[in-house]
């Protein structure tokens, strides 16, 4: 206290020194016994998140980087593409069970590799969406794959517990056959205590069984008091149409030559996403479309229609979306030509 007020004489000789605004602002301060701390701001809220991820893009599930970065598909010149074609996210697909040792240590090269794609998304103004896409092995084993789910989140959200609110985590994509209902919901809320351990506020995505179907949201399973989760839905409805060509589907890969775009199909799509609409209302959840696409081998006017429908009814009903996918397969950007594939990106962002 006595070197408090043998300080202030020359802490007054200071004051007299200022500029008569700092002066007056000073002078204030002292007055009302001190600085005004300036409060966090808080953090934003799903819904907020979610109106902030606009259009987007799934990218690099299937690019060679992961295993070997000098093999990249996928360059950082791509991100700036992105951006400006008029896109303001990216659902990263992170097969990342492939890249962890005995112990479910990741490997610190991946992990490299993914702040590489973290920063330049973020530089570019891109909102990123870490989406662990092991969806096949943890719907095929559930028991094998919680250890190595929480150790992946656990690593993930410790890594990026400071990264700004626009990157997003989503649990798991598409959970389905033996990752029930009864075995995802507790799955689910485990990996989320998980990740609310260093992330208490930032939004997770999570979405129901059976491959993230519309027809599963009566069966999701959420925190009820926890309010940061948007959640997420795909649309690939027909999936005749869809994935006719498919060599994965076994329903349609003999399949060709169907297109769509009759009034029925319109009211089909607009009715399915009413129905969406009504359960979000009910539950105060936010939706993400967090993939939808038709595969390469329908007829290209098709599927322009078919992905400009989509898009613009997800919209209308304030809905962010993810379309499957940037390159591979679906594609909207043909690598091999290093330029867009016009007629699909005008569908998703005219």
């Amino acid at each position: 206290m006595i070197g408090l007020f043998r300080s202030l004489p020359r802490a007054l000789s200071r004051l007299r020194r200022l500029p008569p605004l700092w002066l007056a602002l000073a002078t204030s301060l002292i007055a009302a016994g001190g600085p005004v701390l300036a409060q966090t701001p808080p953090a934003p809220s799903a819904a907020e998140v979610a109106r902030s991820l606009g259009r987007g893009l799934n990218i690099l599930g299937y690019d060679p980087i992961w295993i070997t970065p000098a093999w990249a598909r996928f360059k950082a010149k791509h991100f700036a593409a992105i951006h400006d074609a008029g896109f303001s996210s990216v659902r990263v697909n992170l097969v990342a069970f492939d890249h962890m040792d005995g112990d479910n240590r990741l490997n610190a090269q991946w992990l490299s590799t993914l702040d590489w794609v973290v920063s330049n998304a973020l530089a570019n103004h891109l909102a990123v969406i870490l989406d662990e896409h092991d969806y096949n092995i943890c719907s095929q084993d559930p028991v094998a794959c919680r250890p190595r789910l929480l150790a992946f989140w656990s690593q993930i959200a410790e890594r990026y517990k400071d990264a700004p609110s626009s990157v997003l985590f989503e649990i798991l994509n598409e959970p389905n056959t033996k990752l029930t209902d009864d075995l995802w919901g507790p799955l689910s809320a485990d990996a989320l205590a998980v990740i609310r351990r260093s992330n208490p506020t930032r939004t997770v995505i999570i979405g129901p069984t059976f491959w993230n179907n519309i027809d599963h949201l009566d069966t999701l399973q959420l925190p009820a008091g926890d309010r940061n989760i948007l959640v997420t839905v795909h649309y690939y409805l027909p999936m005749r149409f869809t994935h006719q060509g498919a060599s994965w589907s076994a329903d349609t890969r003999d399949l060709s030559g169907i297109t769509w775009g009759s009034p029925a199909e319109y009211a089909r799509l607009n009715a399915d996403f009413d129905r969406v609409k009504a359960w979000s209302l009910a539950h105060d959840r936010p939706i993400l479309l967090g993939e939808f696409g038709a595969y390469d081998k329908a007829d290209m006017d098709s599927r322009v229609r078919y992905t400009s429908a989509v898009a613009r009814a997800a919209e209308a009903r304030g809905w962010p979306w993810e379309y499957w996918q940037f390159d591979s397969n679906f594609i909207a950007y043909d690598m091999s030509r290093d330029t867009w594939v016009e007629p699909i990106r005008g569908a998703l962002a005219p």
